[in-house]
């Protein structure tokens, strides 16, 4: 008797949705790769300028979410690995972990951008329109790429608190854990993604 695991259809179904994830994550690639090609050209124009906005960035607080987004893939991983094991409490357990990271993220987040934005630098600001154009371009990019990128976590966050529904409710097991590990993929962008923005911004200038 052939285990569900592998049946034909199942093995479909599973290859499928590993393949409708890929080329969501490849299209997201396209649209932080368009933000990290445009950061790139205007670096090459402004060189000093975004040298100079850069170091007004708080590479602490930087490095603290780069950390917390580290720990919070580490999480959903192993929360994959307990699924297959049957460990499904653990599971969710890890999940919570993941989803309490991304809190702490967008909390420093907040505290990031309300910081400067009570210094009047945020896109449009009388600050930033008396300066120089390239100070004024670097932040543009700084709230686009980040915002969008804070916009990934909330999702991310929001996705993998339906999956722990499902992993607690006994949808999602070692027999079938395609939800939960696209979920953790997806996750894992969010992180690769900022462990690129981390060094543009803070780190390199």
């Amino acid at each position: 008797m052939t285990h569900p695991e592998h049946s034909p259809d199942k093995h479909k179904d599973y290859a499928g949705a590993k393949l409708g994830m890929w080329l969501f994550l490849f299209t997201e690639i396209l649209l932080f790769g368009g933000l990290f090609l445009l950061y790139a050209v205007y670096l090459r124009r402004y060189p000093q300028e975004f040298a100079s906005a850069g170091r007004q960035l708080n590479w602490v607080l930087g490095g603290a979410n780069t950390v917390i987004l580290l720990t919070s893939s580490l999480c959903a991983a192993m929360a994959v690995t307990a699924v297959q094991r049957d460990e499904l409490r653990r599971s969710v357990q890890l999940l919570g972990g993941t989803i309490l990271c991304a809190a702490g993220f967008m909390v420093i987040k907040y505290f990031e951008w309300s910081a400067k934005i009570g210094h009047g630098i945020y896109p449009g600001s009388e600050h930033l329109k008396s300066g120089p154009p390239g100070e004024s371009v670097f932040f543009s990019l700084y709230y686009m790429t980040t915002g969008i990128h804070g916009l990934h976590v909330l999702i991310g966050a929001a996705l993998l608190g339906w999956i722990s529904v499902k992993v607690k409710g006994g949808a999602v097991t070692s027999e079938d854990y395609i939800l939960l590990e696209n979920g953790a993929l997806y996750w894992h962008l969010v992180d690769l993604i900022w462990i690129f923005i981390f060094p543009l911004y803070y780190l390199i200038l």
